[in-house]
């Protein structure tokens, strides 16, 4: 597997969260939270079933895609293979979806 350089990462990264944004809208449109992106780094914001936001950042210096959600951080890395950053075989938009779900329904 090659590394991706600095310029992928960012292009890559930068794609993958606006992917995960429009992902997301249908979702956030019928359970009533926003999804708003600023600088490279995507929120997803809450007020019920309590004010809380998800945070998605690229950090390029490790070339991951990291997520703050429910007090928890979840690393994605480039999988070459499905073209995607992924953690445990779940794509960044399949990843928000489930946690922002898991939110709801607590």
């Amino acid at each position: 597997m090659t590394a991706l350089t600095e310029q992928d990462f960012r292009v890559r990264s930068d794609d993958a969260i606006q992917q995960a944004r429009k992902a997301l809208l249908p979702l956030a449109d019928a359970e009533g939270f926003e999804v708003e992106t600023h600088d490279g780094v995507l929120d997803l914001v809450f007020e019920e079933p309590s004010e809380t936001k998800f945070v998605v950042s690229p950090n390029a210096p490790v070339r991951q895609i990291w997520v703050s959600a429910m007090a928890r951080s979840y690393k994605l890395t480039w999988t070459a293979e499905r073209a995607e950053f992924m953690l445990e075989g779940e794509t960044l938009a399949e990843l928000l979806a489930r946690l922002a779900r898991t939110f709801l329904d607590s």
